[in-house]
């Protein structure tokens, strides 16, 4: 589950992580209000207001039809209110939205940290998230931190470096000194940064993150070391042992057909194909997939109906499927252990019955548990259902329906 910039920094701040202070407001109005209470808490001129999507490069993305960034700075209430108008409500469009952009609902005030003093400032990178071939969480560090940390990654990944912690254990002493060395660091800045990865590490593991990326980590002129933005994902797994953290979720932010399966307990995952496919278990799903692909289909989604489908839940996987327009065919490939196949064949022929004309193809294989029935079922309801015993019956069925 993914959580918008105040809501991540709310919950570091419960684990004694230094954070940029902001107020989240939905209105321009109330964006004014935000800089007037700001300077009185913090002093400072300036304030920053930041849009507030599931995404990263704001501060380089552009509202659509305007010049307008997703990232801008403001010396006043009025400059302040008329950049929140800009924003709240317009489409921001950035490397990780793609064209199609998202809708500003909610923008942070933030104070400004970069004011002049007696040191320099400098922003870093850093995140901690699992690393899957180790089996250890990682922590990832750099030196340039800011808005271009990608093209440092492909262009100078030395300057990037990487800290494992096996997660039977918590982050060391002199891991987080060996971090804050690399970093350059020394004095005041030097102990601040020890203690922020260390309350960061302590974070991560306690709100049972899968990653917590800092970028930019900031050291202000007087050697404080500050997250100014923050990207958290919370391990959807883990979500029953922090229900407060569920209300937290912004369903506007993810794709509606996704949210609908989830109200099925459907496992979907929307792509970019043109055959749409509903399988049970993750091991066949991504078999079904990779073989869409060399009959020269494209997957459009990933759905698995699960062990405990029944025909409500198949009919709903069958509506979400055909909601996409880019679908030219459906490929049911269902191995009947748990789930029997002939609740699937019930679920394809109610939602036949309820939907009405279907005029893409339609191939069914179902092997398993109840498998003949499922099969007297579907010939028995005339429908223009196309059936394979075999994969490459499937394969070549679907290679013929999207030709």
């Amino acid at each position: 589950m993914n959580l918008h910039e105040y809501q991540a920094k709310e919950l570091l701040k419960k684990y004694h992580v230094p954070t940029q202070e902001g107020i989240p407001v939905e209105t321009p109005e109330a964006a004014a209000e935000a800089y007037k209470q700001l300077r009185v808490q913090h002093g400072g001129e300036y304030a920053v207001v930041k849009a507030q999507i599931h995404a990263g490069g704001r501060g380089k993305g552009k509202i659509q039809g305007s010049e307008q960034r997703g990232v801008a700075v403001g010396k006043n209430a009025e400059e302040i209110k008329t950049i929140a108008r800009n924003i709240l409500g317009g489409v921001l469009v950035t490397k990780q939205t793609g064209p199609a952009g998202k809708k500003v609902n909610k923008v942070l005030v933030a104070q400004d940290v970069y004011y002049p003093g007696p040191n320099p400032t400098k922003e870093f990178y850093l995140a901690v998230l699992l690393d899957r071939a180790t089996g250890k969480n990682v922590i990832m560090y750099s030196t340039e931190g800011g808005m271009d940390i990608e093209e440092v990654a492909a262009q100078t990944p030395e300057k990037i470096f990487k800290e494992w912690v096996h997660p039977s254990g918590m982050l060391q002493g002199f891991q987080a000194r060996k971090i804050a060395f690399n970093l350059g660091l020394k004095g005041e800045s030097f102990k601040n940064m020890v203690r922020f990865v260390s309350s960061l590490y302590n974070a991560y593991v306690g709100l049972d993150c899968s990653m917590l990326e800092i970028n930019p980590l900031f050291k202000t002129s007087d050697e404080k070391i500050i997250a100014v933005d923050c990207k958290m994902n919370l391990d959807d797994n883990a979500l029953m042992r922090h229900s407060d953290l569920e209300a937290l979720r912004d369903i506007n932010e993810e794709d509606p057909t996704e949210v609908e399966a989830g109200k099925y307990n459907l496992n979907y995952v929307k792509l970019d194909g043109n055959v749409g496919c509903m399988v049970n278990g993750a091991g066949l799903a991504m078999a079904t997939m990779d073989m869409i692909k060399l009959s020269g289909g494209e997957p459009a989604n990933f759905l698995d109906v699960g062990g405990t489908a029944n025909a409500q839940t198949v009919e709903a996987g069958f509506r979400i499927i055909l909601k996409d327009p880019k679908v030219k065919a459906i490929l049911i490939n269902i191995f009947g252990g748990i789930v029997r196949c002939d609740r699937v064949a019930q679920g394809v022929i109610d939602a036949y019955q309820s939907i009405g004309t279907i005029d893409i193809p339609i191939i069914v294989r179902l092997q398993g548990t109840n498998a003949e029935a499922a099969k007297e079922l579907i010939e028995q309801s005339g429908l223009k259902v196309q059936s394979a015993i075999l994969l490459s019956e499937a394969a070549a069925l679907v290679n013929k329906a999207v030709a």
